[in-house]
């Protein structure tokens, strides 16, 4: 099928990579430095077991989804209700949108500015971009996804293009998992710009995550979601596991662009307000991130 990636930077270009590796037609839709080298000589993707230059089609204009049975909406959280308003003209009737974003409630978020049901996603994969067309894989890749009508083929697509997919009723309990982890390891690596495996070994690190993570359990029960017996332990072995990748907010801050801090911290924070849960540790993280932001030219 024909298959467009809404906002192509490097969770998306590396999903549209292994999906035309499988044998998709994918239009990457992103800014126009990615598209122009992207044309000139394909999408890069590099990774343990691969590294070369796929010839993906590329456009900055959202007319590119046209034609598409599947949409991969990947830009930032902050841009949600924009682009999926650019996009909606062009989006097929009976087009699966999967929303590949971090943070909670950014589904809900697009399917009100669509007008119909978008699929919620967790993202598990490390990557970055190394240049305009260059995306880097670190590692894993899996995808957890909400049950909806088109699902079930999304990830069937998906599976057999070696992304691990796994349908699931309580992908909010996901989400919430994932941004408690987004929330004790991307301001932190994005203040410091230092690789996760770095983090835990600073004075005082590991006990700001642990307030951290204590703040979104509490913040998450009193949503509704659960989050899992283990979470805190889960949470300190991604240092393990992973101990040379920056968080995504490092790599914003690094570049200068503006974070996605807002919906991952301030998230909780804005909850925790919401709900009457003091949230300290997040709002510290948040004002220090959103500092950086502040200071950024705008436009």
């Amino acid at each position: 099928m024909k298959i467009a990636v809404m906002g192509a930077g490097a969770v998306g270009c590396y999903y549209g990579a292994r999906l035309h590796q499988a044998g998709h037609e994918v239009v990457l839709v992103g800014r126009p430095a990615l598209v122009e080298a992207v044309r000139a000589r394909g999408l890069r993707l590099q990774s343990k077991d691969f590294d070369g230059c796929l010839p993906l089609a590329a456009s900055d204009s959202p007319e590119a989804i046209r034609g598409a049975g599947l949409v991969l909406f990947c830009v930032k959280s902050g841009d949600t209700e924009t682009a999926g308003a650019a996009m909606k003209p062009f989006l097929e009737a009976d087009a699966t949108v999967l929303c590949l974003q971090n943070g909670v409630g950014n589904a809900e978020r697009l399917s009100a500015v669509l007008g119909r049901a978008t699929v919620p996603a967790v993202v598990y994969v490390a990557t970055e971009m190394g240049g305009p067309g260059h995306v880097i894989h670190h590692g894993r890749g899996d995808l957890v996804i909400g049950e909806s009508a088109g699902s079930d083929e999304a990830a069937r697509a998906l599976n057999e293009a070696g992304i691990r997919t796994r349908v699931t009723a309580g992908v909010q309990d996901a989400l919430w998992a994932k941004l408690t982890v987004n929330c004790a390891y991307n301001a932190l690596s994005a203040l410091t710009q230092l690789p996760y495996g770095e983090l835990l070994g600073r004075p005082g690190f590991r006990e700001v995550m642990t307030d951290v993570i204590a703040e979104c359990r509490a913040v998450c029960e009193a949503a509704g979601a659960k989050l899992p017996a283990t979470i805190l332990q889960d949470t300190l072995a991604i240092a393990d596991s992973m101990p040379g990748q920056r968080s995504s907010t490092a790599q914003d801050v690094a570049r200068g662009r503006r974070s996605e801090i807002d919906f991952i911290n301030g998230y909780v924070v804005r909850e925790g307000e919401r709900l009457g849960i003091a949230t300290p540790a997040n709002r510290v993280l948040h004002a220090l991130v959103k500092a950086k932001d502040d200071a950024l030219p705008v436009g």
